[in-house]
């Protein structure tokens, strides 16, 4: 019998965490607004549920990416922040951000290309159509 060993691509865990549902989005959520309460935090990322929110930021604490500091007020206030590691992914973060604006108008330009040639056709076709 032969050991094999395997050799796991360095960034997997990372990518992994990334890849997430919604974890992106919190992590670019904080790395623009800076520290948030749960409640602004959820106000700003449209869409998720307390629970998968509560979730995330679990995981991304646990990952020691996010930090929890919690307010022993009445009630409970709990504020989130990127530590040292989170702030190591903002180049990544925002190169991300510029690539999606990048493609986004990039789509919208060939969306309205694609809307311009249907109305072409359309032209063509209802010319053609008076002709008959």
């Amino acid at each position: 019998m032969s050991s094999e060993t395997t050799v796991e691509c360095p960034m997997n865990a990372l990518l992994r965490m990334l890849m997430g549902p919604w974890t992106s989005y919190i992590l670019w959520t904080l790395r623009q607004q800076g520290p948030q309460r749960f409640g602004a935090l959820k106000r700003m990322i449209p869409g998720i549920s307390s629970r998968v929110l509560t979730e995330r930021l679990k995981m991304l604490g646990d990952a020691g990416v996010v930090h929890r500091e919690p307010l022993m007020t009445i009630p409970p206030q709990v504020t989130y922040s990127l530590t040292q590691r989170g702030a190591e992914l903002s180049p990544v973060l925002d190169a991300l951000d510029a690539l999606a604006r990048k493609w986004s108008q990039e789509n919208a330009h060939a969306g309205q290309a694609i809307a311009q040639q249907a109305s072409v056709a359309d032209q063509e076709a209802n010319m053609l159509s008076t002709i008959d």
